[in-house]
């Protein structure tokens, strides 16, 4: 089998262990290469090799790292059908939407990061005739870099490119579970000609790989994307060693929709935002409340589109749901479903495994998608994060009651509103307990905003300016005048 390998002061190397682990491709449920199981002497070469790269590339001008960044995506550009395929294998997502979705999002973080860094600037204080004050922004120095199994090459970019930009160098940590195309990143790396040690990338298990990074007393700072549990974890380990923390973690997203929405436009919507990616985005929307007047009508329409959708093999084309990640997912979001019967809630469509018609996806990890209706909004499977192709529908009479629903979880990621009365619109999104609020949409993004959640969905921001700063250490510098 193929082997994936570690990316370490400009080279492919195996692990200093020498011992692997297998990778999984979810729609066959066969093992089809082999993951680097490193450890923390991986983890230490890759900081020696980035702490010795810092100070060139930290020195190196601004415009000279936005010409290597962006050689870097116009090289993810030009392999656009090689790394999506590798994505659909590797996630078990439909080749269609990594092709659409994943790998250009890949290529368009490189490229705003590398453009965004030239325009970004620092502040000035003038005190009258007594002196002057600016803002001097430093890269930080080593910083960890760790990235979920979700949106693979999506997500890894959003993370490293704001810091290679702004002049750090990096120890980064792809998912164990999908880690194909951070893979084949480090080769156009090297294709680009990024300088040997500015960018490291150390596949391997959380508890040993990720764990040496988050504890390594000369890493600096830590940027993590993933489940809320293990995000809290690294806070107790990096707080009191002072690393700066980015935490961007779980979440359980309502969906509030009115009566005087456009309604085939939210049906449309509501359909792929809840569905995506086998409900595999933590942006979903997975708890779908809905004015009660309009209740009966939305349920009967959303269930009919949402019974008409077939799993199929994801390498297809005309695929549009494919596989969940892998057997322990699956079994994790049927034990929920199993669950939300016990609590009462009846299943109008989905709740099973199923086994698309191709031969080759017979053992792979499919779930029907799922719509549960009955259930309180204070149980569990309201409550907690599911994160597969499970939703949940709840009646609402008032704006209040909707507004206590929705915000009665520990998480704050994203809300999605459908209405057309404007000053409803900018109330909701202000009482909303959520980092971000999409109003007659879903999943509109502008690089430039600043993303991220409250509550138990994280800390900090990514996006734009906040993920330069982020990866920068203010320094004030004052300048007295003389007369």
């Amino acid at each position: 089998m193929k082997k994936i390998l570690n990316y370490i002061n400009g080279k492919l190397v195996e692990p200093a262990t020498q011992k692997w682990l297998n990778n999984v491709n979810p729609a066959t449920g066969k093992d089809y290469s082999l993951i680097p199981d490193s450890d923390a002497s991986d983890v230490e070469e890759a900081y020696k090799a980035a702490a010795n790269a810092f100070p060139s590339w930290s020195t190196t001008p601004y415009a000279e790292r936005s010409q290597i960044l962006t050689k870097l995506a116009d090289l993810i550009g030009a392999n656009l059908e090689s790394l999506a395929l590798a994505e659909s294998i590797d996630n078990g997502k439909p080749v269609s939407l990594a092709s659409h979705v994943d790998i250009p999002r890949a290529e368009s973080n490189i490229r705003f990061f590398a453009s965004a860094i030239n325009h970004f600037h620092s502040e000035a204080h003038i005190m009258e005739d007594r002196g002057i004050n600016y803002t001097n922004r430093k890269p930080i120095g080593v910083v960890g870099c760790i990235s979920p199994w979700n949106l693979p090459l999506y997500l890894f970019t959003w993370k490293i490119a704001p810091a290679l930009a702004s002049g750090n160098t990096v120890v980064a940590k792809p998912s164990e579970v999908t880690p194909m195309t951070a893979y084949l990143l480090s080769e156009l790396c090297i294709e680009a000609g990024l300088p040997a040690g500015v960018l490291n990338i150390v596949h391997g298990l959380g508890p040993s790989a990720g764990d040496a990074i988050i504890s390594h007393p000369k890493i600096k700072a830590i940027s993590f994307t993933g489940g809320t549990k293990t995000g809290a974890y690294i806070a107790s380990k990096a707080a009191p060693m002072f690393k700066k923390l980015s935490l961007e973690l779980g979440g359980k997203n309502p969906a509030i929709i009115f009566a005087d929405c456009d309604f085939d436009e939210m049906l449309k919507t509501t359909v792929r935002s809840s569905f995506a990616n086998q409900g595999q985005i933590c942006l979903c929307g997975s708890r779908i409340f809905v004015e009660r007047s309009i209740y009966t009508k939305f349920k009967e329409a959303f269930v009919a589109k949402v019974a008409r959708m077939k799993a199929g093999n994801p390498l297809d084309p005309s695929t549009k749901f494919g596989a969940v990640v892998g057997k322990d997912h699956m079994n994790k979001v049927l034990e929920y479903i199993q669950l939300a019967k016990e609590e009462g809630g009846t299943v109008l469509t989905g709740g099973n495994r199923i086994f698309p018609e191709d031969e080759a996806c017979a053992e792979g990890y499919f779930i029907a998608p799922t719509v549960i209706e009955g259930l309180d909004y204070m149980c569990r499977t309201n409550q907690e994060e599911i994160f597969g192709p499970v939703v949940t529908l709840t009646p609402f009479d008032t704006e209040e009651e909707v507004l206590k629903m929705a915000n009665s979880v520990e998480y704050g990621l994203a809300a999605t509103v459908w209405t057309s009365h404007l000053n409803r619109a900018h109330k909701m999104a202000q009482q909303l307990e959520s980092g971000i609020v999409w109003i007659n949409c879903w999943l509109v993004r502008d690089l430039r905003t600043p993303f991220g959640g409250v509550k138990s969905s994280g800390v900090g921001r990514e996006g734009g300016f906040e993920a330069l700063r982020f990866f920068t250490e203010p320094q004030n510098v004052c300048i007295q005048l003389t007369s």
